[in-house]
């Protein structure tokens, strides 16, 4: 735990060192993203502000990972050891491939609308297919941990039920982005809490994934916070919904994201309730404004008030799903 713990601090100040530049550079680029009409009114003054900021998130967890985690320098050369932590980095340069391609389409003088979601729904469909089958048949997992029961294999069904989290997951994940700090701050619990648990599995080499990406995003937070000076964007989003799903799996404790992600879920949830009844209503609203931060918003709350309180529901998740964890 202590190296785990160790390599999570590291990773912030690296993504602390790389934050500043890396904004700079996106201002510079005038690399602004444009606010979208379906926003609160309140978010206009966000327009221009750097999005991408989710570059240097990810370039920490890649370096850390490789220098910490993967590569093993001894007398004789450099060894790859922890094979199978290739398995979320490469999940990561994946999605992070994506993110960038959206987000441009999103800055100001762009498109203002990046990818369609039929198409970033796809390519997150290949992704979770290639995920499930890696663990399926490359990391021999099939089994769910259920808490007080135990271990239960669950065959071939396995491989459905993994790309479900994969993609449920991941677009849970990506919606909760909209507030200054929001998704990085709620990531981080989440990330903590898988840490712990693979620890307590004795899979300290997923430990200190997940720390590492902990760190670097309570680095990101630094910028972030509100008054934002940088945005993740779907680049850093979209990889953060794919490892935290892909580090769940490893764990075999992918039943409890719903609790450790319960923000996630709320969002996720809130979003489907609005569509689904607008549809079936003909035009009638249950919320405001989805997704559920917009309608807090639209409340009466300040955008920090809306921040902090979802994040104390983050860490009190993140608390039952490790104690949940532990009783397996």
């Amino acid at each position: 735990m202590i190296h785990a713990l160790l390599v999570g601090g590291v990773a912030f100040l690296l993504s602390l060192l790389l934050g500043r530049p890396t904004v700079a550079w996106l201002r510079a680029r005038k690399f602004g993203k444009s606010i979208s009409v379906d926003q609160p009114s309140t978010h206009s003054v966000k327009a221009g502000t750097p999005t991408m900021g989710g570059i240097f998130i990810w370039a920490t967890v890649a370096v850390m990972t490789l220098f910490t985690n993967l590569l093993v320098f001894r007398e004789g050369g450099i060894r790859l050891e922890h094979e199978s932590m290739l398995l979320p980095l490469l999940v990561v340069v994946s999605t992070v491939a994506i993110g960038v391609w959206d987000d441009f389409g999103t800055l100001i003088g762009g498109t203002s609308r990046g990818l369609s979601w039929r198409l970033k729904f796809l390519l997150t469909a290949i992704l979770g297919i290639i995920v499930a089958a890696t663990m399926y048949w490359g990391l021999g997992a099939q089994s769910v941990n259920i808490p007080w029961a135990g271990q239960f294999p669950l065959g071939a069904a396995y491989l459905l039920i993994a790309f479900l989290v994969f993609f449920s997951t991941t677009s849970a994940v990506a919606i909760t982005d909209g507030l200054d700090g929001l998704l990085a701050g709620t990531a981080a619990f989440a990330f903590g809490a898988y840490a712990v648990i693979a620890f307590i599995q004795g899979q300290v080499f997923l430990a200190v994934f997940s720390f590492t990406v902990t760190g670097a995003l309570l680095g990101f937070l630094w910028y972030n916070a509100h008054p934002a000076a940088v945005f993740m964007g779907d680049t850093g989003a979209l990889p953060l919904g794919a490892a935290l799903a892909t580090v769940a799996l490893m764990t075999g404790h992918w039943l409890l994201l719903p609790v450790i992600g319960v923000v996630f879920v709320a969002e996720a949830l809130s979003d489907v309730i609005q569509i689904a009844y607008f549809k079936t209503t003909g035009g009638r609203r249950i919320f405001r404004k989805a997704p559920l931060h917009n309608h807090l918003e639209l409340l009466g709350w300040s955008e920090p008030q809306v921040v902090m309180r979802l994040y104390l529901f983050g860490m009190a998740g993140a608390m039952v799903g490790i104690a949940l964890a532990l009783s397996v």
